[in-house]
C-alpha cells in the first residue's frame, strides 16, 4: 500500500520503497495526466543523492514515456525546489522529486507537485492511492529509447532557477558586504545552486560535508543544533559571518549566527517577516502551521497584517498564501517561501534572503533577534518526539481524540483545537501540541512558553499524561 503523508510518500528502502510500488505510483500519475489530456505538457522529474534515487527517477521516467507522456528529466542531482520551479516555469501539470527529504538514510520517497509547483494536496494524493488500490496497468519504455524518440527530454533548469532567485535578491547590497559564509549541505544537493548565488554576489563561501554519502555521514540529514554542531564550531573558530545548513533535498535550512548559536527555524521566519515589513516596506499576511511560533502573530498585528494558522504540511501553507495573497509562509521545521517565488519551501532562496537581510540592515543576526524580542517579547519553543507501537498509537489516539482528555496544566487554558493533532492554547499566550507525524512513525510534542524551563515542564506534563 502506498500512503502519502504531509510531505509526499516515504518508505523504507527494500520494504515498501521498491520498484513495483514506484512504477505503480508513476502509472497512477500518468493515468491522471492522460485523463486530463495533458500528455504533451508532461511532467518534470528530478532526484536527490539518496540511495536508489537516480535509478528510481529513471524507472518513473520510463513509465511516463511508455504512456506517451512527455518527460522533462533533470539528469543530475537536483534540489527539490528546483523541480518545483521547473513545474512552474514549464507549465506542466505535475512534477516528481525522488527524495525522502530529511528522513533517516534507510528511507526514500517521492514528492508530487501540481500545477504552479505546489505540493499535491490530499484530494490529489488520495486519488493516486485509490487508483493503485484498484490496480494499474504499468506501461514502460526503455529510458534510452525514450530519449531517442524525443519523449524524454533532458531539462537543464539550473541556470534559470538560479537566475530567478538572483532576480529577487538585492545582489548589489550583498556585493558591498564581503560576507564570509560557511555552507553545510549535509551531504545533500544544495551546494551548486547556493554557492553559485552567493559567489556571484562576491561572498567568500566555503563548504563542508559536500561529498556523496548515502548514509549522510551517519547523521540525520535534518538541520538542527545537534546535527550542525561542526558547522557551529567552525563558524566561531574561523570567524565566519554566517553558517548555513540545508537538509537532504535543500527545501529546509538551519542557520548558525556569527556567535555559533543555532538560530531556530521559528526565529528565521520571525527575522525574515520582520525584515520584509520594516526594512523593505512590503505588506502582506503571514501563514504558519499549528506548530510554529506565535510571535509571528504579534509581528503581523503590529504592522496591521494577519497571521493565518493551518495544519502541518506545506501544501496547506501554499494554499492559504494563494488564498490570502500572504507575503510569507513557513513552518517550524525550517521551510519557508515568500510571495512571488515558487509555491513551496525553498532553503536556497531563504538562505539568500537572509544574507541580503544582514547586508541591508547592517546588523548581525543576534542583534536583529534582540530587536525583535525586545519589541514583541521572548518565547521559547521546545519539542519532543518518540516512536510507538501500533497498540500504543491506538491508545493515545483514543485518549486524545475519542475521550478528548487533557492533562492538568499549571496555567489556564484559553482554547483547544483538534484540527491537526491536539493543540492547547493558554491564556498567557503559550501553547502545546501533540500530533502524530505524517512522515515517520512518531508522536511529536511541541510547546512554546515564556521560558525554557516552563516549556520543558509542560512537555513533561503531556508525556506523563500519555505515558511516553
Amino acid at each position: 500500500m502506498i500512503k502519502f503523508g504531509t510531505g509526499g510518500w516515504r518508505a523504507i528502502i527494500g520494504d515498501e520503497f521498491i520498484k513495483a510500488n514506484i512504477v505503480s505510483l508513476a502509472q497512477a500519475v500518468a493515468d491522471d495526466i492522460i485523463e486530463k489530456g495533458a500528455e504533451k505538457k508532461g511532467i518534470v522529474i528530478g532526484y536527490d543523492r539518496r540511495f536508489l534515487s537516480d535509478f528510481a527517477a529513471q524507472w518513473v521516467a520510463e513509465v511516463f514515456a511508455g504512456n506517451g507522456v512527455t518527460v522533462h528529466f533533470v539528469d543530475r542531482i537536483a534540489p527539490t525546489p528546483l523541480v518545483m520551479y521547473g513545474v512552474k516555469s514549464l507549465g506542466t501539470p505535475y512534477g516528481m522529486a525522488i527524495t525522502a527529504s530529511h528522513n533517516p538514510a534507510e528511507y526514500n520517497g517521492i514528492k508530487v507537485f501540481t500545477e504552479g509547483g505546489r505540493d499535491a494536496d490530499i484530494s490529489i494524493t488520495q486519488g493516486f492511492e485509490k487508483r493503485i488500490e484498484k490496480g494499474v496497468d504499468v506501461k514502460c519504455m526503455d529510458f534510452e529509447k525514450g530519449k531517442e524518440a524525443g519523449i524524454i527530454k533532458i531539462a537543464d533548469l539550473y541556470n534559470s532557477y538560479i537566475d530567478s532567485i538572483i532576480g529577487m535578491i538585492n545582489m548589489d547590497a550583498i556585493r558591498k558586504c564581503n560576507m564570509r559564509v560557511l555552507l553545510d549541505p549535509m551531504f545533500g544537493v544544495s551546494k551548486t545552486a547556493l554557492q553559485t548565488i552567493l559567489m556571484t554576489a562576491r561572498c567568500d563561501v566555503d563548504t563542508i560535508n559536500e561529498r556523496h554519502d548515502t548514509l549522510f555521514g551517519g547523521r540525520l540529514p535534518s538541520p538542527s543544533a545537534h546535527t550542525l554542531a561542526k558547522l557551529s564550531n567552525m563558524v566561531v573558530e574561523e570567524k565566519y559571518d554566517l553558517g548555513i545548513g540545508t537538509d537532504g533535498d535543500a527545501d529546509r535550512i538551519g542557520i548558525i549566527d556569527e556567535n555559533g548559536k543555532f538560530v531556530h527555524p521559528n526565529e528565521i521566519m520571525m527575522l525574515l517577516y520582520y525584515y520584509l515589513l520594516k526594512y523593505k516596506g512590503w505588506r502582506g499576511d503571514v501563514v504558519r502551521n499549528v506548530a510554529t511560533t506565535c510571535i509571528l502573530d504579534r509581528i503581523a498585528e503590529d504592522f496591521g497584517q494577519k497571521c493565518h494558522e493551518v495544519p502541518v504540511g506545506f501544501k496547506h501553507i501554499s494554499g492559504m498564501m494563494e488564498k490570502t495573497d500572504a507575503l510569507l509562509g513557513g513552518e517550524s521545521s525550517g521551510g519557508l517561501t515568500i510571495r512571488g517565488h515558487i509555491k513551496g519551501k525553498d532553503g536556497i532562496f531563504a538562505s539568500s534572503l537572509l544574507v541580503e537581510m544582514i547586508c541591508i540592515t547592517g546588523k548581525h543576526l543576534s542583534d536583529m533577534l534582540a530587536e525583535i524580542y525586545e519589541k514583541y517579547g521572548y518565547m521559547q519553543m521546545l519539542e519532543f518526539d518518540t516512536k510507538f507501537s501500533e497498540e500504543k498509537k491506538e491508545e493515545m489516539r483514543r485518549v486524545l481524540y475519542e475521550e478528548e482528555a487533557l492533562p492538568e496544566f499549571d496555567v489556564p487554558v484559553a482554547k483547544v483545537s483538534r484540527a491537526d493533532g491536539v493543540k492547547v492554547t493558554f491564556e498567557n499566550g503559550g501553547w502545546i501540541i501533540a500530533r502524530f507525524s505524517g512522515t515517520e512513525p512518531l508522536i511529536r510534542i511541541f510547546c512554546e512558553m515564556e521560558s525554557k524551563e516552563h516549556a520543558d515542564k509542560m512537555i513533561k506534563t503531556m508525556r506523563d499524561f500519555l505515558k511516553i
